[in-house]
């Protein structure tokens, strides 16, 4: 099986790159199996209905999220109704939504080929303090893989440190942990020795001749005075950036990993 994790999809310019590239890189490498990070999607912070539907219509499977959760309040909509939305599984119980999700995986023809569960983690070190993440995954991820081998982990965290020990205590129990949030491509892309595909952050989709994304004179502006300024998101440079896992189906051990780096080439 193989499944393409596109990475923190930033405005309008990301959305556009998923559009217009994702068909190509489905059919070009066979891929089975689409998520993407969407927690900056929706004007570069959040998310809405409206644009969790324009990923969706592009070929985007599952939508994961992270500390931008609640910058647009129509997300209430989309935690209540739409189960291949997921948000970070550590918030307190009680909290809208799900953390994670078991999907069917169709072939070409429309059957039904597997299933692939997805979980949704977010970190704590420089960030909000949820629930810990390290005592939460494991027993659901116990639960994920009575349904099925194949699980797909997108780690929304700050802290490299975090991510690795996050990656470590889940390899062999999870086919992939993908780090998210930070917006800058790493190369450390790997398989773990228990059978986890492993890379620390997997980039952002969206305008590259930015700050992570936003507009470069304004990020600028407020390191030089400290003031208040408004961070547009940018328009130069649209990458689409993430990584492709092939996982054995029968046992859920990723068998490669690649990272991806795809120009929109306008």
């Amino acid at each position: 099986m193989n499944v393409l994790f596109i990475g923190d999809v930033v405005g309008s310019p990301g959305r556009r790159a998923v559009k217009t590239l994702l068909p190509r890189l489905r059919a070009q490498w066979q891929v089975d199996f689409v998520i993407a990070n969407g927690e900056n999607a929706a004007g570069g912070a959040g998310i809405t209905p409206k644009v969790a539907k324009e990923l969706f219509a592009a070929g985007v499977d599952v939508i994961t999220s992270g500390d931008h959760l609640w910058d647009q309040k129509e997300v209430m909509e989309l935690l209540g109704r739409e189960p291949r939305f997921l948000r970070p599984i550590n918030y307190p119980p009680g909290a809208p939504g799900q953390g994670s999700g078991v999907f069917e995986v169709r072939g070409p023809d429309g059957a039904v080929r597997g299933r692939i569960a997805v979980l949704n983690a977010q970190g704590r070190t420089f960030l909000p303090a949820l629930e810990n993440p390290f005592l939460i995954a494991p027993p659901e991820v116990a639960r994920l893989r009575a349904q099925t081998p194949v699980i797909f982990v997108d780690f929304h965290a700050e802290a490299t440190s975090e991510k690795i020990a996050f990656a470590r205590l889940l390899d062999g129990q999870v086919s992939a942990v993908v780090g998210t949030h930070t917006h800058v491509q790493t190369a450390d892309e790997q398989i773990l020795p228990g059978g986890t595909a492993y890379l620390t952050d997997a980039g952002f989709t969206g305008p590259q001749e930015s700050v992570l994304g936003r507009e470069i004179e304004p990020v600028l502006k407020r390191f030089l005075t400290n003031m208040p300024q408004r961070f547009e998101v940018a328009k130069g440079r649209i990458v689409l950036h993430g990584a492709l896992v092939e996982i054995d189906e029968a046992s859920g051990r990723a068998r490669a990993i690649r990272r991806v780096a795809e120009p929109l080439r306008d």
